[in-house]
């Protein structure tokens, strides 16, 4: 038997949500995540769109590998799954990441990130190790990277 759960934030970004899927859709996430969370992220297999396999190795910890099972640009939506290590190493049987970029304005937009978990029953005490933090981290680092850059990014040379 197996035991599911999920949790979800939403957060307001102040930039234009093309922007923010910019970074989001693709691995120009990477430009901002690597060097405070992780200490590489490698594509092993694709291009980084929809199907493609990345390996990431954490600062400190064992490398896991996530598969981009969608990445819709025309509704800015992406999803992972862990294919390898990290949770599934602690008896999850799923762990998937959606982020959605929804335009608020013109200047604006809200990220929502979703994680959806499942997890086999004699290992749902795990379940207390999911948390929603890093995607906030993520989300207030992405919005103060688009901040800092408006310029460059409106005005490219």
């Amino acid at each position: 038997m197996k035991t599911f759960g999920s949790v979800s934030t939403e957060m307001e970004i102040q930039s234009p949500a093309r922007e923010a899927w910019a970074l989001y859709g693709a691995v120009g996430l990477t430009v901002i995540t690597v060097p405070k969370y992780l200490a590489a992220v490698d594509i092993v297999e694709g291009d980084g769109g929809e199907g493609s396999i990345a390996k990431l190795t954490p600062l400190s910890g064992s490398p896991y590998y996530e598969k981009f099972t969608k990445v819709d640009d025309k509704h800015m939506v992406k999803e992972t799954e862990i294919t390898q290590g990290a949770f599934l190493d602690l008896g999850f049987t799923l762990y998937r990441i959606r982020f959605e970029n929804i335009p608020t304005g013109k200047h604006s937009c809200i990220t929502r990130t979703t994680i959806e978990w499942e997890v086999k029953e004699e290992y749902v005490a795990n379940s207390t190790r999911v948390s929603i933090l890093p995607s906030i981290n993520i989300a207030n680092d992405i919005e103060a990277y688009l901040l800092a850059n408006e310029k460059k990014l409106k005005h490219p040379k």
